[in-house]
């Protein structure tokens, strides 16, 4: 039996992103585990990993405490169980466990492999912050064997600093999108009208949707205030999410006399529905991997604008989507005017992006890690349980 750890710094990021990945290889009798803070504590985890390993740090990757209990607490477990390979994501897991287990490495005993969601180091970003990052991914990546990237600004950045050696960096779109969920053939139009009238919109009524964490780095304040310059008229906003800047983009609503017009919806398990109820969908960070949103709004056929940013600008290119320069207001609310005055040229653009969305299904993610893994390992792996993998997987 192969064993196989996959760590995260918090256990959300797991559940979210690497669902599939367990499921499919468990399905081939592997051993997967799961490594996060508090993960013992968290009840998907615990039905989706065969074990779980709680780890002490925290989610600031400059946080000096990072490096006080957790590595004495990974050594541990790795003291008492061997593992064929370890795949790590996000900043602080990722730097961490890779500078815990180097030398546990060096020695051969396992490959460790590292998928950048987004390296927090990008064009546009502070010149400090980027010269921190980098700084620390030039370090961990000598202790890497492989490194898993999921855009094409990133994979430029890997070779360009040679994180690791070239042959060693694969991009791969994603963790995996299951186009099925996201089919707005399946969902009922009645369901439709449901959340329409849930919002207190007409059939006809034009509706905006952006689906992010009310953090700075999503820049909810340019939606605001772009979607304020079209004026007094029927067009309703829809802002699901929830995060520590909430209180302030309400508040700025009812400054800019809109908030009779913009709906805070929360957390919400319902996302297919408001993407198809809606006009188009809206993301306008500054800062992405590849934004799950945009790939589901895309599947949905329904039309996206986005900011001109690594992730976003890579499902959007090539007329999927329309692409506004981060910052630029005026170009937002031209974006949203041009929706509405275009809903034939949106639908095809939509289309578009449907079409160019099956290479980030989730069949075609697992065989790429089938790949990546059978390098690292040099097993021979399964590829016809990819549709088993699907159908066992529950949302």
């Amino acid at each position: 039996m192969k064993k196989l750890l996959i760590v995260a710094t918090i256990p959300e990021t797991l559940t979210a992103f690497f669902t599939y990945i367990t499921r499919h290889f468990q399905a081939q009798g592997w051993q997967v585990d799961g490594m996060a803070a508090n993960i013992s504590q968290d009840a998907k985890s615990l039905e989706l990993f065969d074990r779980v390993w709680d780890v002490e740090w925290f989610r600031n990757p400059l946080n000096p405490k990072n490096l006080l209990k957790a590595p004495q607490q990974i050594q541990a477990v790795f003291d008492k169980n061997e593992y064929d390979l370890v795949n790590v994501t996000t900043p602080v897991a990722a730097f961490v466990i890779r500078l815990a287990l180097n030398n546990c490495r060096k020695q051969g005993k396992f490959k460790m492999i590292y998928t950048a969601q987004g390296f927090h180091f990008y064009q546009g970003g502070a010149i400090h912050r980027n010269a921190i990052f980098l700084t620390l991914e030039k370090l961990a990546g000598a202790w890497t064997d492989y490194l898993v990237v999921v855009n094409d600004e990133d994979k430029q950045a890997a070779k360009r600093y040679n994180l690791v050696p070239t042959d060693r960096v694969r991009l791969i779109p994603g963790t995996g999108l299951n186009i099925k969920r996201y089919d707005n053939n399946t969902l009922p139009p009645a369901e439709i009208r449901r959340v329409r009238q849930e919002l207190g919109l007409g059939v006809q009524t034009p509706l905006f949707l952006s689906v992010a964490e009310f953090i700075p780095r999503k820049r909810h304040r340019d939606l605001l205030k772009a979607f304020a310059r079209n004026g007094p008229t029927d067009v309703h906003l829809a802002l699901a999410g929830d995060g520590i800047i909430l209180d302030q983009i309400q508040q700025l609503a009812s400054d800019l006399g809109i908030e009779d017009r913009v709906h805070f919806l929360g957390f919400r398990r319902d996302i297919p529905l408001l993407m198809r109820a809606s006009t188009a969908t809206i993301l306008v960070s500054e800062q992405e991997g590849l934004p799950n949103c945009v790939m589901e709004s895309l599947s949905m056929e329904t039309p996206v604008i986005g900011t001109n940013i690594r992730g976003t600008r890579d499902l959007l290119q090539g007329g999927c989507g329309y692409l506004v320069e981060l910052g630029d207001i005026q170009g937002l609310a031209t974006a949203m005017a041009w929706m509405l005055d275009n809903p034939e040229a949106s639908r095809n653009m939509a289309k578009q992006g449907r079409e160019r969305i099956a290479e980030y299904e989730v069949s075609s993610i697992l065989q790429q890690y089938e790949s990546l893994y059978t390098e690292a390992v040099g097993l021979e792996l399964n590829g016809s349980k990819i549709s088993q993998t699907l159908a066992q997987t529950r949302f």
